[in-house]
């Protein structure tokens, strides 16, 4: 799952405006965008999300199917169980930018920033690695 790393080509008469404008509704559910955070580390069972997000089974499923019509998220079978994965890694992109701009919206400094800002700088090191 290789997100482009192209900027984006598209202009405002792109034929797919419409259907990005039915993905964006699609993920405007607090829960359908927990469920795509969830999954950013691999599959999980539906059972597994329920867990992680604190809702019950049904409820999950019926997230899913409606992620699953707008192919943001695929699924297999195993067994009598079902295990849920993202299509590919644009909606994982997606719901992280709007994460991102939602910290941008609430704080100053939001905190993406911050961890990039916090990260260790590396040491002078003598040439036998020790300081």
């Amino acid at each position: 799952m290789n997100a482009d790393t192209h900027p984006c080509s598209l202009d405002e008469n792109s034929p797919y405006v419409e259907y990005a404008v039915e993905i964006l509704s699609l993920l405007a559910d607090a829960t359908r965008v927990r469920i795509i955070l969830a999954l950013r580390g691999g599959e999980l069972s539906v059972n597994e999300l329920a867990d992680r997000l604190g809702k019950p089974g049904p409820s999950v499923s019926q997230h899913l199917a409606k992620l699953r019509i707008g192919r943001v998220v695929a699924c297999r079978r195993e067994g009598n169980r079902m295990y849920y994965s993202l299509a590919n890694e644009h909606a994982r992109k997606l719901v992280a930018d709007a994460v991102f701009q939602a910290e941008h919206a609430l704080e100053v400094e939001p905190a993406h920033h911050r961890a990039r800002i916090a990260a260790p700088r590396p040491t002078d090191q003598s040439s036998d690695g020790r300081a």
